[in-house]
């Protein structure tokens, strides 16, 4: 499995993968362009491919001193492979490289798995935002990583 930056061409992709996974972030294609049109050190679009296919992404926004890590799916059928460590450590190297002091993020209250995943990563939970979510409507849980 190779991790690299995405590109328009994986736009699709991305969609797909974000569409079979209920707890994601569900971007629409014009939200994903607008992501590639602010790349650069200010945002970061990953993906984890294999040779069949793409099977996970990431997209994050660096909000000096600080990242905002925006999305992070893996495909169903790969999950609990270490496709999503990987991911975020790509993303925690740029933090590094970009001085910051912090990732930090939100996931839906009932993502159990997530929460978990998150908090096995060295992430705090930090504070709830009621009804954030829609669709269904649902709590945000916030949680943020301090980095050296």
């Amino acid at each position: 499995m190779n991790i690299r930056r995405a590109t328009l061409a994986d736009i699709p992709s991305m969609m797909h993968l974000d569409r079979h996974s209920p707890a994601a972030a569900h971007w629409t294609q014009e939200q994903y362009r607008q992501a590639f049109q602010h790349e650069g050190p200010d945002r970061l679009l990953l993906v984890a491919e294999s040779s069949s296919g793409i099977l996970g992404f990431l997209v994050a926004l660096h909000l000096a001193p600080e990242w905002e890590l925006e999305n992070i799916v893996v495909a169903p059928t790969s999950r609990r492979e270490g496709i999503g460590k990987r991911l975020l450590n790509t993303l925690l190297a740029a933090a590094n490289e970009t001085n910051s002091s912090a990732v930090f993020l939100e996931v839906r209250d009932s993502n159990a798995a997530a929460q978990t995943f998150y908090e096995e990563a060295g992430f705090n939970h930090t504070g709830r935002r009621k009804s954030y979510y829609t669709d269904p409507a649902e709590d945000a849980v916030l949680y943020r990583l301090t980095l050296n």
